[in-house]
């Protein structure tokens, strides 16, 4: 199964999650969760002007929840889960934010740079962003799952 994953951080230098989206490809399965603890004095100029505003439509969690929460959300998924995303940072966030539990049936990253290479994935991704905003972890999780199928698409009718 195949799971787009995003995530929104602090700062590339002083990196503390913020928040973190995922959907699988079949958009059956879905997760956004916010972090109440996150370090916002960390925060740069983009995200206290482009992500904070986003936040606040869910109830937050701390870290131990957000573990917690994950590891419930991985359990429901069937074995052989893996990964899209289009930055090392989100992978390494999700496998920090997991702790010492990492699913047994999450079997690695898939780096999505190089799909989105591939015409029309990065317009099927602007395409679901004319309706959902940038910057906010499942409606970019979201983007990459549109600009996925795209491509995928692409695919067969040639």
């Amino acid at each position: 199964m195949l799971v787009f994953l995003d995530t929104e951080f602090t700062d590339l230098l002083d990196c503390d999650l913020i928040s973190i989206g995922m959907v699988s490809l079949d958009g059956e399965h879905s997760l956004y969760l916010e972090r109440s603890d996150y370090r916002a004095d960390w925060c740069s100029a983009f995200v206290q002007a482009a992500v904070l505003p986003q936040l606040g439509h869910v109830a937050a969690v701390d870290r131990a929840e957000l573990a917690h929460r994950l590891a419930v959300w991985f359990a429901s998924l069937p074995p052989g889960v893996v990964v899209a995303c289009d930055n090392s940072t989100d992978w390494e966030l999700l496998l920090d934010a997991m702790g010492d539990h990492r699913p047994d049936n999450l079997t690695g990253c898939y780096d999505l740079r190089e799909a989105m290479g591939i015409a029309g994935f990065n317009a099927a991704a602007a395409s679901y962003h004319e309706q959902a905003p940038w910057h906010h972890a499942l409606h970019d999780a979201q983007a990459h799952r549109h600009g996925w199928m795209a491509v995928q698409d692409s695919y067969e009718a040639s």
